[in-house]
């Protein structure tokens, strides 16, 4: 792991505690406040706040497991741990915005009586919380999908407390309280919505695929296009975590040319033009692509070929 990818991870750590201390302080508010008014909105808000106390507690000690040094028996280390935290905070959003859906069901049939005033007030100061630690969390959001599944949860809370604002305050100049069990519902479509591209990106880095910003077209081409380069196969990329790109391949090269030099070109180019700096490469000269291929499993001979799909 480089030392960028280090502080990167201690710095993300640090906005997860803050975050985490926000965030749990203020859910005993938000609880109170939901029984003494006996509003859904704010109890689902509530409870979402305790999914991102959880969110945030797992992602601290995914981070913390993380930078834990590998072993002969994991020789990646604990860099997956991360994923699965995050795998985990999009199923429990899942399981969060059922329970809220069924409330609401309940709700809209007899609508109770809800301390509007009360209920608003707390929503506000609900949404200022959660302001307060989306800011921290947004700015390492794009470096690491653990920290992007903490702060989908923070933001999918915050915009529920606008719901529960904006439910307060139809309630309040209406008395319809309705609105309450209807902000409950918004709360929940905003917890799927959000959990579904954290859940399909943990599963992908789970499956190795190809990560979404790497063409992996393109860098065969750019493989075959050194000079020495006859041809490539078994070319494999995929995400070993967040920002940890990894890459291997077979590179059948010219019998005449500089191995050596062709290697150091080839990984030179994937360092510089696509950011990849976890690199093996099997160089393979005509004699021992025929070894090989006698005794190798059927190869993945080109990303190019017809049989992927688009």
């Amino acid at each position: 792991m480089t030392w960028e990818h280090q502080a990167s991870r201690l710095a993300s750590q640090r906005a997860l505690l803050v975050a985490f201390s926000i965030t749990l302080s203020f859910l005993v508010v938000e609880v109170v406040g939901g029984v003494l008014t006996n509003s859904l909105a704010l109890i689902a808000d509530a409870g979402h706040m305790l999914s991102d106390v959880a969110a945030l507690g797992l992602g601290i000690f995914a981070i913390w497991m993380a930078m834990r040094p590998a072993t002969a028996t994991r020789t990646y280390g604990f860099h997956r741990v991360e994923i699965l935290a995050a795998l985990a905070n999009g199923a429990m959003l899942v399981a969060i915005a059922i329970y809220i859906f069924w409330q609401a069901g309940q709700r809209l049939q007899e609508p109770p009586e809800v301390r509007s005033l009360p209920m608003l007030l707390v929503a506000v100061a609900g949404l200022g919380a959660n302001a307060a630690s989306g800011s921290l969390l947004f700015r390492h959001s794009k470096e690491s999908l653990n920290v992007r599944g903490a702060f989908l949860h923070v933001l999918a809370d915050g915009l529920g407390s606008a719901g529960a604002i904006c439910a307060g305050a139809i309630m309040l100049a209406t008395g319809w309280y309705r609105a309450d069990a209807v902000a409950g519902v918004f709360i929940g479509v905003l917890v799927l919505v959000s959990s579904w591209r954290l859940l399909r990106e943990s599963v992908g880095v789970l499956l190795e695929a190809v990560p979404p910003h790497v063409d992996a077209r393109e860098i065969e081409a750019a493989l075959k296009g050194v000079s020495g380069v006859e041809g490539v196969h078994d070319l494999h990329i995929w995400t070993v975590t967040s920002g940890f790109v990894a890459l291997t391949c077979h590179a059948e090269l010219n019998q005449s040319c500089d191995i050596q030099q062709v290697l150091v070109e080839l990984c030179g180019m994937l360092h510089e033009r696509y950011g990849i700096r976890h690199v093996t490469i099997q160089p393979e000269t005509i004699r021992l692509r025929g070894a090989a291929a006698r005794r190798s499993l059927p190869r993945c001979q080109s990303v190019s070929s017809d049989d992927w799909g688009e």
